[in-house]
């Protein structure tokens, strides 16, 4: 949690400062939370990945422009986790949304009422298509950013440009807001929608989230 909380500071702080070494701190961060789980087993290889990325991140910032490397997060990140809820809309899938709702409510997802089936499959379509555009905007103001900006960075210049920082506020803590705002306002739709859940409280709804276990989740996502 503290690994995920870090790299966004990290990464505003490398784009705010153009400084390499807090890019590359934040780009071992990311190593980091890949290999958290290995790590917590002490897995020989998973220590010995940390060790040589953090040497390659070490020699790399004196010569190639980390931060030029920070815009990719922020795009494909959203992308990745969006294509994990579009991939459940599929025939014969279930959604994402339903999944997760049915087990806070330990029941089958076929179990589900059918207006509680509609409105998560729909839900599970909104989260896909708000971080494609999260996604799509951060990969945007990358391109014209000035001025470690990939068009910049391959010598052209942009029509329209934005500075470094602006799209650092919005790739590296905007996003976040955005996705927390709309993740409380769902809350207090649904249970303005259904008030018959068997939790009162959004502290209880986190509860029992955090409750599923590994288990649940990497059954979920497969």
């Amino acid at each position: 949690m503290l690994l995920s909380a870090a790299y966004p500071l990290l990464a505003h702080a490398a784009s705010a400062a153009h400084d390499p070494r807090l890019a590359a701190l934040a780009l071992l961060d990311i190593v980091l939370i890949l290999l958290v789980v290995p790590l917590g087993q002490r897995r020989a290889w998973a220590w010995l990945t940390v060790a040589v990325s953090a040497l390659v991140l070490w020699f790399a910032q004196k010569t190639v422009p980390l931060p030029v490397a920070l815009l990719l997060p922020p795009v494909l990140f959203p992308w990745l986790v969006a294509w994990f809820f579009a991939r459940t809309l599929r025939e014969g899938r279930v959604p994402l949304i339903s999944r997760i709702v049915a087990g806070l409510e330990d029941c089958k997802p076929a179990d589900l009422a059918p207006p509680l089936k509609t409105y998560t499959r729909n839900l599970t379509r909104l989260w896909a298509v708000v971080l494609t555009g999260i996604g799509l905007a951060n990969c945007v103001l990358g391109v014209i950013a000035v001025p470690d900006g990939l068009l910049v960075r391959l010598g052209y210049a942009p029509i329209v440009t934005v500075p470094q920082i602006v799209w650092s506020w919005f790739a590296n803590l905007l996003d976040y807001g955005v996705a927390g705002l709309l993740m409380v306002v769902e809350y207090i739709v649904r249970i303005r929608l259904f008030p018959d859940r068997p939790y009162k409280t959004l502290s209880e709804f986190i509860r029992r989230l955090t409750a599923l276990g590994p288990a649940f989740w990497r059954d979920v996502i497969r």
